[in-house]
């Protein structure tokens, strides 16, 4: 049971074995989380999600980084990130919050379109272009980024 969703202020505090489930180069995981705010959700006194939002522009958020510990995926708790980052970004006033994730995140896909977000653009050969070695997952090599948008 999911005891809470709380701002981590001391960036020295960043879960980062799940920040890297979710992108798996630690420069490019550092170059957000310090920029961003960084959100954990606790249960049973363990970290068992994250996810970090970085506020782009005025009018613009975007979930640069969402996590679950791999025993607690497919519960829901995804979601319950998802909708905590959409509540934090609508109380900055932004108009939108972007996301964006691999070709061969399938689960994702499905879980940000259910949340509400909208397919938007592609950006070809971003992962093939962005990290030394490559990723796959599904059994599909990840070589493009989906963007996807959630307009308030």
């Amino acid at each position: 049971m999911l005891d809470s969703i709380k701002q981590i202020t001391d960036k020295k505090e960043l879960p980062m074995s799940l920040l890297l489930l979710a992108d798996p180069s630690k420069e490019q995981v550092m170059s957000y989380a310090l920029k961003g705010e960084c959100y954990i959700a606790v249960e049973a006194g363990e970290v068992v999600g994250v996810y970090v939002l970085l506020q782009k522009d005025e009018h613009t958020a975007e979930i640069m980084n969402l996590a679950v510990a791999e025993p607690r995926q497919g519960k829901g708790l995804g979601k319950k990130l998802i909708l905590h980052a959409l509540e934090v970004a609508k109380s900055l006033g932004v108009k939108k919050v972007e996301i964006g994730t691999g070709n061969s995140s399938i689960g994702q896909l499905a879980l940000y379109e259910k949340c509400g977000f909208q397919m938007t653009s592609i950006i070809e050969n971003y992962f093939i272009d962005n990290y030394p070695e490559p990723i796959f997952e599904n059994g599909i090599q990840c070589r493009d980024m989906v963007r996807l948008t959630f307009v308030f």
